[in-house]
């Protein structure tokens, strides 16, 4: 593992399950992170076009490494249903070694 190696959570919302699903595959097809967390029952309030709007969505969690963040992005860009889509990348301070191991073989080509 080099020090650019680092675990990021990326948050990304979508508006249903379904399409949760379909960014998961396909994230995982494209080995841009290893893991993604589908969170149902997200409540969100927003300011959209010039107004405060709601609606109801799924949370995806998605572990995955800094190199890997730009083809992440793509992936999230290129397949999400929303015009602007979240993507938010925190990057991990404490992570378990065997862990970030795990996400940093997951991500590389088969």
């Amino acid at each position: 593992m080099s020090s650019g190696s680092t675990l990021h959570l990326v948050l990304v919302t979508a508006p249903d399950a379904d399409a949760g699903r379909k960014l998961a595959g396909a994230i995982l097809e494209a080995r841009a992170a290893a893991c993604v967390n589908i969170v149902p029952g997200l409540e969100s309030h927003y300011w959209w076009q010039g107004k405060i709007d709601q609606s109801s969505e799924v949370l995806l969690l998605i572990k995955t490494t800094k190199p890997k963040l730009k083809a992440l992005e793509k992936v999230i860009r290129e397949n999400h249903p929303y015009e602007t889509p979240e993507f938010v990348a925190i990057p991990a301070s404490l992570v378990a070694k065997k862990y970030l191991a795990w996400v940093c073989d997951s991500v590389q080509p088969a």
